[in-house]
């Protein structure tokens, strides 16, 4: 209110007329500041700072509530919508009470913009209207006329002679308390300041084109464009910050956790906290899991906490998703039950009997026992809370009720209490195909297929792989504790070379040497040792240690001299298959691999069809999609007789179409690796690390999943690759721990109207474990019902969504192209918050606010990321490395993709290496990420207490180091202006300019920061499961555009060059999104 007062009163005195007035902050006492909003941060030439940083927020009102500009607020969704009055007519007097302690600023210095102005508004946004003389409506007044509008805004409306739309009318000052927070969430006020009026300058609004240098168009950053140049009317302080957010999300949490006794952070996933989405996935780490009925969000996170009841309400929300992101085989992290899914050995039905009736399970649907299961007739009987059918109870397995209805042991029964669990899957199965599946089979093995062709031996490949697994293969090789309890079991191992034909090694324990045998008939290739195990090609790691060391010593120096240079690939898939089915045995096969297979009379053959110049064209998705049938063909026969594969392609510069060889292990749930330009001495380290997390992560095999819902709802459709074998079913020959699918679901009748009973989702996976015994874990998962479109906005979960989002768009650009696909993205994000608008806001806001509900407020940002990002316009990588990406997206579980979109970014440089060091740092750089209100512990990684900061080039300081990880790649950014001492206790240098940065790993100096920075680069490897190359990078080297690339707020490098806008900044963006719900609004 008083911010409005001091636009009257700007209005009344001249001497005001030049001061630009920022958004009302508040003091402790409660009393509204107008103060002028400084200029943001950027890496100035020689590190000299050319105006203030940004204040934090002053705010301390209520948890939660951040102080944003007016026409871009958020805030959870009201109850029922109620009116406001119109508003009063402007007063014409200025404020009689502004307060006098806090005087009005200075005002800013004035600069005339720095480049002419621009002839053509950015792509993507709409065309320029003429010239008016009067000013859009919520927005400034302009300067003197120009030959252009602002890029980027909507046409000028007509005058109007009420105030501007988004400012509430002028108000006598109130007393009371604001409203407490809704429940589940943090109560945000109904909208947010408008964006300044003073000194409005049109060809200031947007960031520089094609035809301006700057930091947008990835220059060093000495040739960063000055503060002046960067002025916009909205300010990227004023907007939803995902830094914020997450701090909030993690606040929930120990605000609650302050009360307990325990004092630590908690969440139980169970009936207490139905309908309510679970914590971000940045704050479950911090958490402390338990499961009390219902599964883990680490497990399977519902994109909808509150189910809409019909079709009909779900299509009124204008795009959001109704599904699942499950990750069965993923570990949990600091669970209440010790971390790991408790194993149900008391489920079973039967004494011994054996057979598929062992397990009791629903007789109409199969379901699997849970604590959503209604006990009936005194415990004689069960109905079904998935079909609704009721199922007698085995004699084995009965007890008696208690006086609530619920069975007597229920406490000492997993599969009665929680969530998620484990059963041991007895005798006879199931079968698949002609293949029957049984209990006890033969451990699972796993074979190493080594490239040993000329680019490969010539590359270090070769001698590098069998190297490292001559020396950590026993340490790295998973295994797990027998039935028994008192045994440890392994997977039994294989090896074999391959060039243009294929090398098979007999290393049985009663050999004196390792034999060799060849197969050159890639026709019809075969296994030449017969049964696998009995013919010595898998066997026991430790009663063959001897033979297997010989052999990987003596592959390099067999191959040192070879001049083969055609390489197969299908054919070494199909023997190795052969020699797994003749033994009936299940595992995986991991393939280190190093191009394109050319070799012409094997089957599998590729052609060179790599054609950059169709990527970012309409026609890219015909060179991102698959070949031919033949690799989808074979990764489905190796899903079908439990084979996984997993593949590390290690090229040099040349074509390898990861678009058809990716297809073995996207199918066959195998993970992908690449390495471009692959040199042992600079990859070694990075393939050696990813090599150990590929085996030691994959602990299910010969696995068969299925999605099962409550009556009137099912699913629809399985995103994120394997063998789709049915509606909710799919097979894999493997299921890595860090590979997720995303389940569609859809409504099949309108669901039932009581609040009591939940929708009910249930994932089951049977697979076989390291010991070859076969067993079924099995995730519930509880959902609310609701006939309001605002309690759907009030669960939805972003993280989900937009990982569900993700990786259907990926589909529909192999199908339509990428703006297809793009478009897609941002239509639904549109549409989403156009319905709410629409629908969940009170009547009486203005049409000039752009309102976003509390749980989807990151969506622009992170939209915008997306479609911006390599996976979606990599026009400037390779075609590979577009491919990787695509297939990694795909792959990805919620954590993977959050990151990967919105990158982690972090100072470093406040962590002092000793006393001194931390003396010659100045006071603000000692506490950068600390101070001023923009950075989130939500990235506390290695108790270092390290503080997240926004992905924007104006963040960095020319005297700071910030490490960027994105989950698959990192880097180490060093100011100009480093620590002389910082440097000398991590680098052992005294100047940046004498930093290596061709070293892919930090030296190891024996000083605590050196010991710090280490062990987080470590940490976040270990808690990604891939191996993060490590890029040291300095201002004006060659790969700070690629650095800044990654900071996904500001303008892409190619933005002028992308087509349709595809690239603009997150600000650009966000008027965008506005302009576009205006529309839809009418």
């Amino acid at each position: 209110l008083l911010f409005d007062n001091c636009l009257s009163m700007k209005s009344q005195k001249p001497e005001l007329q030049q001061k630009q007035w920022a958004p009302a902050q508040y003091n402790s006492t409660g009393v509204s500041q107008a103060v002028a909003p400084p200029p943001a941060r950027h890496p100035a030439q020689n590190g000299q700072q050319t105006r203030a940083p940004v204040p934090p927020s002053q705010y301390n009102g209520p948890p939660g509530q951040l102080q944003l500009p007016q026409a871009y607020q958020s805030h959870p969704p009201p109850h029922p919508p109620q009116s406001h009055p119109p508003p009063h007519p402007p007063q014409s007097h200025p404020p009689p009470h502004l307060p006098q302690s806090h005087p009005p600023p200075h005002p800013p210095q004035s600069h005339p913009p720095s480049h002419p102005p621009q002839s053509h508004p950015p792509q993507g946004f709409p065309p320029p209207q003429p010239p008016q003389s009067h000013p859009p409506q919520g927005f400034p007044p302009p300067q003197p006329p120009q030959s252009h509008p602002p890029q980027g805004f909507p046409p000028p409306q007509p005058p109007q002679s009420h105030p501007p739309q988004g400012f509430p009318p002028p108000q006598a000052p109130q007393r009371h308390p604001p409203p407490p927070p809704t429940q589940g969430y943090l109560q945000q006020p109904q909208g947010y300041p408008a964006p300044s009026t003073a000194n409005y300058q049109p060809n200031q609004l947007t960031r520089s084109s094609a035809q301006q240098p700057g930091i947008h168009q990835m220059s060093p950053p000495a040739n960063i464009r000055s503060p002046q140049q960067q002025q916009r009317s909205l300010h990227p302080d004023q907007m939803p910050s995902a830094v914020h957010v997450l701090e909030d999300d993690l606040r929930r949490f120990q605000a609650s956790a302050s009360l307990s006794s325990s004092g630590t952070c908690h969440y139980e996933s169970g009936p207490a906290n139905i309908g309510r989405p679970p914590p971000l996935v940045t704050s479950v780490d911090r958490l402390i899991m338990t499961d009390c009925g219902s599964s883990l969000p680490t497990f399977m996170r519902p994109t909808l906490s509150s189910v809409p009841r019909t079709s009909d309400l779900l299509k009124s929300s204008g795009g959001l998703a109704m599904g699942l992101i499950v990750a069965p085989m993923m570990p949990a992290t600091k669970s209440g039950s010790g971390g790991s899914v408790a194993i149900a050995t008391s489920g079973l039905g039967g004494c011994g009997g054996g057979g598929e009736d062992s397990i009791v399970r629903c007789i109409r649907c199969r379901a699997y026992m849970s604590p959503y299961m209604a006990w009936l007739d005194g415990g004689r009987r069960f109905q079904c809370g998935f079909c609704g059918a009721r199922t007698d109870t085995p004699q084995s397995y009965f007890a008696h009720l208690d006086q609530t209805g619920c069975r007597v042991d229920a406490a000492y029964r997993p599969e009665l209490r929680l969530g998620s669990y484990e059963l041991p899957a007895p005798g006879l199965e199931y079968r698949r195909g002609d293949r029957a599946t049984f209990n006890e089979s033969p451990p699972p093995g796993i074979v190493f297929a080594i490239d040993v062709s000329y680019r490969a031996v010539h590359s270090g490949l070769t001698a590098l792989v069998c190297d490292h697994l001559r020396r950590r293969l026993p340490a790295f090789l998973p295994s797990e504790t027998a039935p028994d309890g008192q045994t440890r079991i392994s997977p039994r191992v294989g090896f074999l070379t391959y060039d243009r034909s294929v090398y098979f090694y007999n290393l049985s324990a009663s050999l004196s040497q390792p034999q060799s045998l060849i197969v050159s008939d890639l026709e019809e290739p075969f296994a030449p040792l017969g049964a696998a195990i009995s013919g010595g090609f898998l066997v026991d790691l430790s009663s063959s240690a001897t033979l297997i060391d010989q052999l990987l010593e003596s592959i390099p120096q067999q191959f040192a001299g070879t001049a083969v240079s055609d390489i197969i690939l299908g054919p070494v898939v199909e023997a190795t298959l052969d020699a797994f089915t003749s033994c009936g045995s299940v595992g995986k096969l991991v393939l280190l691999h190093t191009g394109l297979p050319t070799c012409e009379s094997a089957p599998g053959k590729l052609l060179q069809r790599d054609n950059r110049k169709l990527l970012g064209t309409e026609k890219e998705s015909s060179l991102l999609s698959p070949v031919g049938d033949y690799y989808e063909a074979l990764a489905k026969r190796c899903s079908d007789s439990g084979l996984g594969v997993d593949l590390f392609v290690c090229t040099d510069a040349a074509y390898a179409d990861l678009a058809t060889l990716g297809q073995l292990p996207f199918i066959t749930g195998g993970s992908l690796y690449k390495y471009a330009s692959f040199r042992s001495d600079t990859h070694g380290t990075q393939l050696a690390s990813d090599l150990e997390l590929a085996v030691s992560n994959c602990l299910a095999f010969d696995c068969s999943m299925r999605i099962r819902t409550s009556a009137g709802i099912s699913c629809s459709d399985i995103h994120g690759g394997f063998n789709i074998v049915g509606e909710g079913i799919l097979e894999a020959g493997a299921f890595s721990s860090d590979r997720a699918v995303a389940v569609e679901l859809r409504h099949d009748s309108k669901l039932a109207d009581d609040d009591a009973e939940p929708v009910l989702a249930q994932c089951a996976l049977l697979y076989t474990g390291l010991s070859g015994h076969r067993r079924v874990r099995v995730h519930n998962l509880a959902l609310a019902t609701t006939g309001q479109l605002a309690d759907m906005y009030r669960s939805a979960d972003v993280d989900a969504t937009l990982n569900l989002l993700v990786k259907a768009a990926l589909k529909l650009l192999l199908k339509k192209g990428p703006l297809e696909a793009r478009s897609a993205l941002v239509s639904r994000c549109v549409g989403i918050l156009t319905a709410y608008r629409r629908h969940c806001v009170s009547a009486g806001s203005s049409i000039g606010q752009l309102i976003l509900p509390e749980t989807l407020k990151l969506m622009p940002v992170y939209v915008n990321a997306i479609v911006k990002s390599d996976a979606f316009q990599g026009a400037d990588i390779s075609t590979d490395d577009r491919s990787y990406l695509m297939y990694l997206c795909s792959m990805m579980d919620a954590v993977a993709s959050n990151v990967y979109f919105y990158p982690r970014l972090m100072p470093v440089h406040h962590l002092p290496p000793s006393r001194e060091a931390d003396d010659e740092s100045d006071s603000d750089e000692a506490q950068d990420g600390v101070g001023d209100g923009e950075e989130s512990d939500s990235a506390d990684l290695c108790e270092l207490n390290l503080k997240q900061i926004r992905c924007s080039v104006d963040r960095l300081k020319q005297n700071g180091v910030y490490l960027l990880e994105n989950g698959i790649v990192m880097f180490l950014w060093l100011g100009s202006k480093v620590s002389s001492t910082w440097l000398l206790s991590v680098f052992g240098v005294n100047s940046v300019a004498n930093v290596r940065c061709d070293q892919t790993e930090l030296p190891r100096l024996d000083t605590p920061a050196s010991r710090l920075i280490r062990r987080l680069v470590d940490e976040i490897r270990l808690r990604r499961r891939r191996h993060l190359r490590l890029y040291i990078v300095r201002p004006g080297d060659k790969f700070e555009s690629w650095f800044l690339n990654f900071l996904v707020e500001d303008r892409a490098s190619d933005f002028s060059t992308s087509g349709e806008g595809w690239g603009s900044s997150y600000v650009d963006f966000l008027l965008h999104v506005h302009k576009e719900i205006r529309s839809k609004l009418g």
